[in-house]
């Protein structure tokens, strides 16, 4: 990993748990074990280090999520719940106290700076999107209703495991995204 990559991780985990306005540079460069020069050699702000740790996350969510899962030759009812399992070991890994990395920006981010809110926008509408195609292949396979609208329950169901997460960080309690994710196997036959 290059030592650009290094903070870049860093970063990101330092901007999860603390959120990207209340982290400082100081924050950073204490978590990277770096300097302001070695920092400023690779950044010319934190502001463009916050683009580059989005630029990490859509890459992150484009390899794991989407080719690896979404885009996979998996049948779409294992698509599914490969996808809610994943949501729920990240969520478990960090015992539901830190949310959604992507969620957290959007909350923080998105009415105050349109870069940001357009890079994060562009993980869901991009997660959206595989989902409905998913859903779509359910359809086709008669596993689900005809008559569904596939965009709109796309839109739900990330609605609703973005509104899990968000329940379970501030209940800091891992059950309210553990039973939101059983909704969605129960709603969508994926049991």
């Amino acid at each position: 990993m290059s030592k650009k990559q290094e903070i870049i991780t860093t970063s990101r985990a330092v901007i999860y748990c603390k959120g990207y306005q209340a982290t400082s540079i100081n924050d950073i460069l204490s978590a990277a074990n770096i300097g302001k020069g070695q920092f400023y050699h690779y950044f010319s702000s934190k502001y463009d280090l916050g683009l580059a740790v989005v630029e990490d996350l859509v890459k992150e969510w484009n390899q794991e999520l989407i080719v690896g899962i979404l885009q996979s030759q998996f049948d779409p009812i294992t698509k599914l719940n490969k996808m809610l399992d994943r949501t729920l070991v990240l969520q478990a890994d960090s015992e539901g106290k830190s949310g959604c990395p992507v969620g957290n920006l959007a909350i923080e981010m998105s009415e105050h700076d349109e870069t940001f809110r357009l890079k994060i926008k562009y993980i869901f509408d991009n997660w959206i999107s595989e989902l409905e195609g998913t859903l779509d292949e359910l359809i086709n396979q008669g596993h689900l209703p005809s008559t569904m609208n596939s965009k709109s329950h796309a839109q739900s169901i990330v609605a609703m495991i973005e509104g899990g997460v968000l329940l379970m960080k501030n209940h800091k309690d891992l059950r309210f995204l553990i039973n939101t994710l059983d909704v969605i196997r129960v709603q969508y036959r994926l049991t």
